[in-house]
């Protein structure tokens, strides 16, 4: 990759350069120094987030998908990001999904010249029926990655959403995406290793869009995960907290209410709050689109009208 030199994140960190001759505990304390500048440069990024998230639940409403798009640590990341919703959403593993370049097997093992070929990342969208109602986050800390380049002009010749993530700034892939989300987290304490700062940074910010992503499309009630998949014992139990502590009803009667949903813990909140049956309490779900709160409050108004 030709002026390498010249990014950020490959530049020499001046706070780190005697590394190798320093005892451990320095060794942790400059690492340590170092991630708390993460947090500070995405910061200065939650406008740009912000934009990012009110794009990717639009298009998600309109029955779109969100498609992570990176090599390395950024594809692992955005295969992590997207595999944990499911079961933290209670949403299809078709709605969010991680592609990295290398396919499968990079998930595990470094294939480091996969980010190199622009027609992967075109083969694996279309693999997906990759479309203009789905959008797609193209993840790269050098911004320039010719797997996320390639992969974000497709989806602009799609004219689907593009959002663009990386830590260098006026990066290639900031200029082609739609939207661009660019926490410049600074040189990294060994140099150009960027699964650390750039790494953590964008994990942060995956973080970040996918759970504004699912609190917006009616996933949470007050800071509760009511779409949660009840597929172990400590989800169940978790499920059944949930809900003692939001409705304040006993442990006992939590139970009752998840057997009679089928462990649905946002229904047998919905039915507990508002003394509607099952089947009523599903209708009314419906026409809310989820949003519980929404849905309680209103029901409540028209019972007391």
């Amino acid at each position: 990759m030709k002026n390498l030199n010249t990014l950020v994140t490959e530049s020499i960190n001046p706070r780190s350069q005697d590394l190798d001759q320093i005892d451990t505990i320095e060794i942790v304390k400059i690492i340590n120094q170092e991630d708390k500048l993460v947090a500070q440069a995405i910061e200065k990024e939650l406008a740009n987030i912000a934009k990012a998230v009110d794009s990717i639940s639009l298009a998600l409403k309109k029955g779109g998908r969100l498609i992570y798009l990176g090599a390395g640590t950024s594809g692992r990341l955005g295969v992590l990001d997207a595999s944990e919703c499911p079961p933290t959403y209670g949403v299809s593993n078709q709605l969010v999904q991680g592609l990295i370049a290398g396919g499968e097997k990079a998930i595990r093992n470094s294939i480091e010249n996969a980010e190199d070929s622009k027609e992967e990342a075109i083969k694996q969208l279309k693999e997906i029926y990759f479309s203009s109602n789905d959008i797609l986050v193209g993840i790269a800390a050098s911004g320039k990655t010719p797997y996320v380049v390639s992969g974000l002009e497709y989806a602009n010749y799609l004219q689907a959403k593009t959002v663009a993530l990386s830590c260098n700034p006026d990066s290639k892939i900031a200029k082609i995406a739609k939207i661009s989300i660019t926490p410049v987290v600074g040189p990294e304490v060994v140099t150009g290793s960027t699964r650390m700062k750039a790494g953590t940074a964008q994990k942060m910010v995956l973080n970040i869009l996918s759970t504004a992503t699912m609190i917006k499309l009616g996933k949470v009630y007050k800071n509760y995960m009511v779409d949660l998949q009840v597929k172990n014992q400590k989800l169940a139990e978790r499920a059944k907290n949930i809900i003692t502590s939001v409705s304040e009803v006993s442990y006992q009667t939590a139970e009752e209410y998840l057997k009679k949903t089928d462990f649905n813990v946002k229904l047998a909140i919905m039915m507990i709050e508002t003394g509607l049956d099952l089947k009523n309490a599903k209708c009314q779900l419906a026409n809310y689109e989820g949003h519980l709160a929404k849905a309680i409050k209103t029901i409540k108004e028209e019972k007391d009208d």
